[in-house]
């Protein structure tokens, strides 16, 4: 497995991969939002990942890794304006804001609508234990161990049985777009 060496740390490169894979989009139309340009908005993106990378050894996990890399880029785009000087900060500041605003708000309600048709799937697609551990684990934020003693099972057991029910999860939403 290859690894991506970051400050002594390293991150396998696979996991990287999946990270990149999960959030570039989140990231790219975070920055498209902003700029309104798409090319600049693949540059940023790119340009945000290669950070991210080497500053992966930095990420505390006091927010979750979405909001990191969407900081990042924010950074990233603000120093593409200076640099350009296509921005006087103190005039265009708020104006920035208020899109970065409108960004997170219209994603909110994006993931307010995907909560709501995960739930769905929950009740009436998966059968027992596939909803309960899946429950257990996202919205009570159980561990695979507890989730596995309270089943009187292993954490292996638990862990196999909530990959499953996501990836139901995962087929059904699929199947709804």
């Amino acid at each position: 497995m290859s690894h991506i060496y970051t400050g002594g740390d390293k991150v396998p490169g696979e996991e990287f991969k999946k990270i990149y894979q999960l959030y570039f989009k989140d990231v790219y139309y975070y920055i498209l939002s902003l700029s309104r340009d798409k090319q600049l908005a693949e540059d940023i993106t790119s340009e945000t990942f290669l950070k991210a990378i080497n500053a992966i050894d930095k990420f505390r996990g006091d927010t979750k890794l979405r909001v990191w890399l969407c900081q990042i880029a924010k950074n990233e785009y603000f120093s593409y304006l200076r640099k350009n000087e296509r921005i006087d900060l103190k005039g265009n500041l708020d104006d920035i804001i208020e899109k970065e605003d409108t960004y997170m708000f219209e994603n909110d309600i994006v993931s307010r609508d995907e909560f709501a048709r995960i739930n769905v799937i929950i009740d009436s697609s998966l059968r027992e234990p596939y909803s309960e551990i899946f429950k257990l684990r996202v919205y009570q934020d159980l561990s695979f161990k507890e989730i596995g003693e309270l089943f009187d099972k292993t954490d292996n057991w638990a862990c196999v049985i909530y990959h499953r029910a996501r990836k139901k999860i995962q087929k059904e939403l699929e199947g709804n777009l």
